[in-house]
């Protein structure tokens, strides 16, 4: 609605996972190259937290966005709390099981030979767990646990990518043989306020506008309502947008803001 008025190709503040928005702050740079080592070396584990809306979930995106479909089969968990069976189940079918059996011992013997036959044809897998602190069932993080004996003598048959909220390490924490598999760790903090109008001016740029739409004090009450995550500064920012242009102004000043943070509870 209010594209037009901004100069705008598209919505800057959407809350989905399109890398093309991802700003790449020095902490988003240092999650997604561990992560990047992680699967290049063929370790067997990753681990990646951070609180709700901190862009964890983009950041996988943006991975997957990196890898070389020839080379790597990425596989994508969004629904953890399920069964430790249903789990199992779940990776069968994305790494293109055909027939699933109801017994799990078919099911880790069809897994098993599906990743043997992509380390075959010269393919890395790797399974990209997201929203892992959901989950429920310890058989399940068991069943992660034992995802990890899948080895050759030199190296791993997959890499598995945990990806959650600060909570996950506790129930990773709680499992010692579990935590001691737990190769490469990184949590992904919020952005600071310098990077907070970084990523502001990323996204308007990339949906198409390099003008200052948002005035510093605006920029500073986004920061300080929404503590530097981005899902927060985007639902503000969306709806700072949306005032403004209702309201005809060229530009998103502290008014304006101020006024939408009394919508949002501040």
């Amino acid at each position: 609605m209010y594209l037009d008025h901004w100069r705008l190709k598209e919505r800057p503040f959407e809350n989905t996972p399109d890398p093309r928005f991802l700003y790449y702050s020095p902490k988003h740079e240092e999650a997604l190259a561990r992560l990047t080592y992680a699967i290049q070396e063929r370790k067997g584990s990753a681990l990646l937290t951070g609180e709700y809306g901190s862009g964890k979930t983009v950041l996988s995106r943006a991975l997957e966005a990196l890898l070389d479909n020839t080379r790597y089969k990425l596989v994508f968990i969004t629904n953890p709390r399920i069964s430790a069976f249903e789990f199992l189940v779940g990776i069968a079918k994305r790494l293109g099981a055909k027939e699933i059996s109801e017994r799990k011992i078919d099911l880790i013997d069809a897994i098993h030979e599906m990743l043997d036959r992509n380390v075959a044809v010269g393919k890395d897998t790797i399974v990209v767990i997201d929203e892992a602190q959901l989950i429920e069932d310890r058989d399940t993080l068991e069943e992660i646990r034992l995802l990890l004996n899948y080895q050759n003598n030199d190296r791993f048959l997959l890499t598995l990518v945990l990806v959650g909220q600060p909570e996950l390490r506790e129930k990773i924490n709680a499992i010692p043989p579990l935590k001691q598999r737990m190769e490469i760790r990184y949590h992904l903090a919020a952005l600071n306020a310098e990077e907070t109008k970084a990523y502001i001016r990323h996204r308007l740029s990339i949906a198409g506008t390099r003008e200052e739409i948002f005035s510093e004090e605006s920029i500073r009450i986004v920061y300080e309502y929404s503590k530097g995550l981005p899902r927060e500064i985007n639902n503000f920012c969306d709806l700072t947008l949306f005032t403004a242009f209702a309201k005809k102004a060229k530009v998103v000043d502290e008014g304006i803001t101020q006024e939408v943070l009394k919508d949002f509870g501040g």
